[in-house]
């Protein structure tokens, strides 16, 4: 759990051996004479982003982060395992709120739900020893987003969120180290071993989600996290086809087919995951 962690240390919140996730139980005008690349508008990230004013539900302290304008961004495609990718700009960078003043932190869905009980706990475990070394930047990089919602996560581990809760915020940590994979550099220094360590990152997160939705589906209620059963037991088929448990996966995606609820769009995505599953394991020579 330390290693998943990792990179808080600058935060005041180093020790962290021993955590466990799951306790168990457009455009300008153009003149006739101006040359057609000055016609063009440059997309920047910070076209699509904007400060928004947050109360602290721990400290009662406000403080400005930076949100996304949802009515600006496009879709473009969605991964297999329900990952949004926008155009021009990865959303998922903005999703983790962190308090400047207490260290209190979440993902936009969770972050003003804390009761007095959690708020006294994360005073306790993470306040009392937090040091704000975010800076205020024009845009995050995505090392700075993973350092945000690695936070937002070990505040989930330390006021016993719903497993549910942990595991999302696993999803979005491995979305994080995937996209940050699509935009690094081929001209990064030691750019082969940086890949692996992050893929290994991101399959560490997806493990972990895996095992949060899994244990959720059959204790909690939905919706969850948004998502209603069929939708979250086709994302738990994907991961599991991603992690190589694909009798697992075949498993999710039978349950999704075989249900009467009229929720066609994950049945068809059900139908191509599981000739997805089928593929995999031929090109394996049917040793799973």
């Amino acid at each position: 759990m330390a290693d998943l962690l990792s990179g808080l240390e600058s935060l005041g919140l180093g020790d962290l051996s021993g955590l466990d996730i799951y306790n168990k139980k457009e455009s300008a005008s153009k003149k006739d004479d101006e040359p057609k690349k000055e016609a063009t508008v440059k997309i920047e990230e910070t076209d699509f982003l904007f400060d928004k004013k947050f109360e602290c539900p721990v400290c009662n302290k406000s403080f400005k982060t930076k949100m996304i304008r949802a009515g600006k961004v496009r879709l473009e495609k969605i991964d297999t395992d329900l990952r949004p990718i926008y155009e021009n700009v990865d959303t998922l960078k903005y999703d983790a709120i962190v308090c400047p003043h207490c260290g209190y932190a979440a993902l936009n869905r969770f972050f003003s739900y804390v009761t007095h009980k959690h708020a006294k706990i994360i005073k306790e475990s993470i306040s009392a020893n937090f040091v704000n070394t975010f800076d205020d930047l024009p845009t995050y990089s995505y090392e700075d987003a993973i350092k945000r919602h690695k936070l937002a996560l070990l505040n989930d581990v330390m006021k016993r969120a719903k497993d549910s809760e942990k595991a999302y915020t696993c999803l979005k940590l491995a979305w994080l180290h995937r996209g940050y994979i699509e935009h690094l550099s081929a001209e990064t220094e030691d750019f082969a071993n940086k890949v692996r360590g992050l893929k290994a990152e991101e399959i560490s997160f997806l493990e972990k989600a895996y095992e949060g939705f899994k244990a959720a589906f059959t204790t909690e209620e939905f919706p969850m996290c948004g998502m209603d059963d069929l939708t979250v037991a086709y994302m738990i088929g994907d991961i599991a086809r991603q992690l190589g448990k694909y009798e697992e996966a075949a498993k999710q995606v039978s349950l999704v087919l075989t249900s009467r609820k009229p929720n066609d769009r994950i049945k068809e995505k059900a139908r191509d995951l599981r000739d997805m599953i089928k593929e995999e394991i031929r090109s394996l020579g049917g040793s799973r």
